[in-house]
């Protein structure tokens, strides 16, 4: 049996890049990069085509809308304010965003939006970085007013409509009731972009401007943002949402005019960056090393820590665990982690080859990007075809299932 110095086995890397082949091979997944990092060095495979119908070879420089998994990248902002007492966890958020001041609280989260309690407290930061503030995107409640609210107003990434600016955003959001009461449960994506507007508010600064400063520039993080300028954008592929009954190819974005070739109104925690395969290796990294890249420190170890272990009661997870067993048919076990921590999910029991400790997440842009603590690992998948159909799913579990049977020592 060879051995990488890395602890992959020559054969297990071969296997995984048969695997990744076979996927582009089927005709669904036109593309993908997959970066394998570990003991110091990287094993990349680019496979296919930008387009579904051909054109440029993907690239290790590739760039790929990182939709979700933005979320564990931009969380370091918040975090970074939290390491220099500039924010407290337990602070009230009202105090920068007066907007969530004198919540009222849905009295069922499917009944009418004037229907309401008052909330029990007021929402801390603490709430937001944990996603239990009482809002987020909620799968199981497709139906219910207060999802219908949300997209209404624009609050999401993803509609025809951008994102308005963020005073505006804040403005439509602080409209609406909370469907739960603060704390009580984990709630997706909105909260992320909340942080975003309250990182900006606490640091008199664009978002963007302020993340590229502490945590892009110091990891080498050239190509991450939240727009592709236009000396790059021949390196951005366009993005599918394929029919989810036909399995035909739509365009969701072009490169060229498309959404992330401009700068956006609202620079969104949630899932508004934009990407490469060693950007992310970089970040992930840097989170295995407690914080240290190179001789820097970027965060501190108890920041890590928090961001990268379970934070959430079982009574707060239950939705959050819900959402991932109820949709199994469409994320092939994607979500099954068991916990979150701020920013990501953490694996608190063993559901499929990953072990316990493992922390990251995944996009709908159909990219996955986690570090693994116990194996001292970093894997990095990054497609271009969205989870409107299972096949970026799939093809995700299975590097997942591959890459974990590669480890040799």
């Amino acid at each position: 049996m060879q051995h990488g110095s890395n602890g992959f086995s020559a054969a297990g890397l071969r296997r995984l890049r048969g695997v990744l082949e076979r996927h582009v091979e089927s005709g669904k997944i036109p593309g993908l990069v997959a970066l394998v990092g570990r003991g110091g060095e990287t094993h990349v495979e680019a496979i296919g085509t930008m387009r579904h119908d051909g054109g440029a070879p993907m690239r290790r420089d590739t760039i790929f809308r990182m939709a979700s998994t933005s979320k564990p990248v931009a969380m370091a902002a918040a975090m970074i304010l939290v390491d220099e007492c500039r924010l407290r966890l337990d602070d009230l958020a009202q105090e920068w965003l007066p907007e969530l001041a004198d919540r009222r609280v849905l009295r069922r989260p499917d009944g009418p939006l004037d229907d309401t309690v008052p909330a029990r407290r007021p929402i801390t930061v603490r709430d937001l970085l944990t996603s239990t503030f009482g809002l987020g995107m909620d799968m199981t409640l497709l139906s219910a007013p207060i999802m219908g609210a949300i997209i209404e107003r624009g609050l999401t990434p993803d509609l025809p409509e951008p994102m308005p600016g963020p005073d505006e955003w804040m403005r439509r959001l602080g409209e609406l009731p909370l469907a739960y009461q603060p704390g009580e449960r984990w709630a997706y994506q909105i909260s992320h972009d909340v942080l975003s507007v309250l990182v900006a508010r606490v640091t008199g600064r664009p978002f963007e401007e302020f993340l590229r400063e502490r945590v892009f520039e110091p990891l080498g993080m050239r190509d991450t943002g939240f727009h592709v300028p236009a000396d790059k954008i021949e390196r951005l592929p366009v993005l599918y949402a394929p029919d989810p009954l036909t399995g035909e190819f739509h365009v969701w974005d072009e490169a060229e005019g498309g959404r992330w070739s401009r700068p956006p109104a609202f620079q969104g925690s949630g899932g508004g960056l934009v990407s490469t395969a060693d950007d992310y290796h970089a970040y992930f990294t840097m989170l295995l090393n407690k914080g240290v890249h190179g001789n820097e420190r970027i965060l501190s170890r108890p920041a890590v820590e928090l961001m990268t272990t379970n934070r959430l009661t079982p009574e707060q997870n239950a939705a959050r665990n819900a959402l991932a067993t109820e949709n199994v048919h469409v994320s092939f076990g994607q979500g099954q982690h068991g916990g979150w921590g701020m920013g990501m999910a953490v694996r608190t029991y063993r559901g499929d080859y990953a072990p316990v400790g493992q922390f990251g997440w995944d996009g709908g842009s159909g990219t996955s990007t986690y570090a693994d603590p116990v194996n001292g690992l970093t894997g990095i998948l990054l497609t271009q075809v969205g989870m409107s159909v299972p096949s970026s799913a799939r093809l995700i579990h299975d590097f997942w299932t591959t890459l974990y049977q590669a480890i040799e020592d």
